[in-house]
């Protein structure tokens, strides 16, 4: 799979506006600010291709980026305070329209920052994709930001902390330094070529 030539393809902010499903479709789904634009960055070697914003909560469109035999796929990032109710109704409206759409998912990786505890939107989230059986791994941003002594002790208890939802993989990443960088390519190769 060659993510160098990924490319920007729409912003979907309503469910009209979300493009075919005639791909199968890797989606990015975690809290504001977890590193999802930084992790689909460093899969496709760009540097702003997913604009990192410093401000949270800025993503409010389902974003797609086309990479001819697949599609990247970048959810809004919930659980962000300071977004209006309105604003929070509307994100929950796409994200659950674009689940709900019977789209060709062939993997969502859903993001925790390793250096805290999940959040209840986190663990809402985690509950929903295995519950429903969708095909989805965990990925652990920001493990640049822990020593190693701390970053082992996370592991542990994460581990623990995700105990109920037995069998699903956690992936440690860096976008800093891209280690994991590898395991995350191989777990989205396995996944899109066992569709077909």
């Amino acid at each position: 799979m060659n993510f160098n030539e990924v490319q920007f393809e729409t912003a979907a902010g309503t469910f009209a506006q979300l493009p075919e499903t005639d791909k199968p479709e890797i989606v990015f789904s975690g809290h504001s600010n977890v590193g999802k634009s930084s992790l689909i960055n460093k899969l496709t070697q760009r540097k702003n291709l997913a604009r990192v914003s410093s401000q949270p909560g800025k993503t409010a469109t389902i974003n797609f980026y086309d990479g001819k035999d697949f599609r990247l796929v970048d959810l809004p990032g919930y659980g962000y305070a300071k977004v209006s109710k309105a604003e929070k109704q509307r994100w929950a409206e796409l994200v659950e329209g674009y689940f709900s759409a019977e789209r060709n998912i062939a993997l969502i990786i859903q993001i925790v920052d390793i250096r805290h505890k999940p959040t209840k939107d986190d663990y809402d989230m985690i509950r929903f994709l295995y519950n429903v059986n969708a095909p989805f791994v965990i990925v652990l941003t920001k493990k640049d930001k822990l020593k190693k002594t701390a970053y082992e002790k996370r592991i542990d208890e994460v581990i623990y902390e995700l105990q109920e939802f037995e069998g699903v993989e956690l992936i440690p990443f860096s976008a800093v330094d891209g280690s994991g960088l590898n395991d995350v390519k191989e777990v989205i190769e396995e996944y899109v070529y066992s569709e077909e």
